[in-house]
């Protein structure tokens, strides 16, 4: 269990909140979580659980069926989520691709899929990557030419989470393409639409209860309504909202990171070896109190990271340097702890072999840790 004690951030309020998020955790995600991952995705009756419990999409304003909440919910959400093992896309609908809808979708869009995705009846990705764009969105293929009243989209979009089970799809796309990044539009997509195909729920390594998916547009015709803001200011509005985004990515991490550690601290005590418990060894106890300190400093960084973001503060360059240093702290634990493991940590059975896998691509989606480092190093 993660320890709030002492995180000046949060008050009784949030830990009432935290509490309730671990009780529907323990009833609606923990029981399915190895059939989830056998079937590599998630039920459609969790999210309705976490709609009925508030808790998704918790910034989303009460006039469209939110509870207009802080970011600090949003925080105990991911932190839970993670620490409980699962990698379920509720906070990617929470956290990423929400707030494109709450600040740039027209009144008409806010009403019709708002509510919906608070209550968990819609569910939603955020297509950005393609076959040959990942973390520098300026390449992305994909145009949406306008034709009168309507947008026509064509192009095709990989590793997209929630892909096999999204009812819409908040689409990247160049509605300019000769512009580069000054011509790209975000422009949202129903799943209902003509010309719109989902492929191949990929297969993965790690992470394999969060359906990801390859996503085809065949000349969608899509309302102009559907634009998000303005066109031509999509990439304006990705790096806007870009320090939410890899806040979220850094929260999971760390939590992770808890996770294994504590699984390390537990197993370790557990086992024997040579006549004594393996935690007696010199070598774990020096290896688990490394990981500590470590941890013990992310969460303060982390904390702090919040606050600022809270008060609207937080930087790109911050963001991607907690990004950075969260998701490379919770490889590093997760890889220690499965080594304390021993064999046992290489068995599905034991939490730590699915910890691991799951952590692997934490560095990588969100922004890789190498495009992490060359944006921190601009802000010098």
């Amino acid at each position: 269990m993660i320890d709030t004690s002492g995180r000046p951030i949060f008050d009784e309020d949030l830990a009432i909140f935290r509490e309730q998020v671990r009780k529907v955790f323990a009833q609606h995600l923990t029981p399915h979580l190895d059939r989830w991952e056998e079937e590599g995705v998630v039920d459609r009756a969790f999210w309705r659980a976490c709609g009925d419990a508030g808790l998704l999409c918790p910034q989303v304003p009460q006039a469209y069926g939110g509870l207009d909440l802080d970011y600090r919910y949003n925080a105990v959400i991911g932190e839970e989520l993670t620490y409980a093992g699962s990698t379920a896309g509720i906070t990617l609908q929470s956290d990423i691709v929400a707030p494109y809808l709450i600040h740039y979708a027209s009144e008409e869009l806010k009403q019709a899929w708002l509510p919906k995705m608070v209550s968990g009846e819609a569910i939603v990705a955020i297509a950005m990557t393609e076959p040959g764009a990942g973390s520098d969105l300026q390449g992305v293929r994909t145009t949406a030419r306008r034709d009168g009243d309507h947008y026509v989209i064509s192009g095709s979009k990989t590793y997209i989470t929630n892909g096999q089970s999204a009812d819409i799809v908040v689409v990247v796309a160049k509605t300019d393409p000769d512009k580069g990044a000054k011509g790209i539009s975000l422009i949202l997509v129903e799943a209902t639409r003509e010309g719109f195909r989902r492929g191949r729920n990929l297969d993965k390594i790690g992470q394999n209860s969060a359906d990801t998916s390859e996503l085809f547009f065949e000349d969608v015709r899509v309302p102009v309504g559907n634009l998000l803001g303005q066109e031509n200011q999509g990439f304006v509005y990705l790096m806007t909202q870009l320090p939410q985004e890899r806040l979220q990515i850094a929260i999971s991490g760390q939590a992770g990171a808890q996770r294994a550690f504590d699984e390390a601290v537990k197993f370790t005590k557990d086992r024997k070896a040579f006549r004594q418990t393996v935690f007696d060894f010199q070598n774990t106890r020096f290896t688990l109190a490394n990981l500590k300190a470590k941890l013990q400093a992310g969460w303060a960084h982390l904390d702090w990271c919040t606050a600022r973001h809270l008060k609207g503060e937080l930087t790109a360059a911050e963001a991607s340097a907690a990004k950075l240093f969260h998701t490379e702290l919770q490889w590093e634990v997760c890889d220690a702890a499965l080594q304390l493991h021993g064999g046992a940590g290489y068995m599905n059975e034991y939490p730590i072999a699915r910890l691991w896998r799951d952590a692997r691509v934490q560095r990588i989606y969100g922004g890789t840790s190498e495009i992490m480092k060359e944006v921190v190093a601009r802000s010098l």
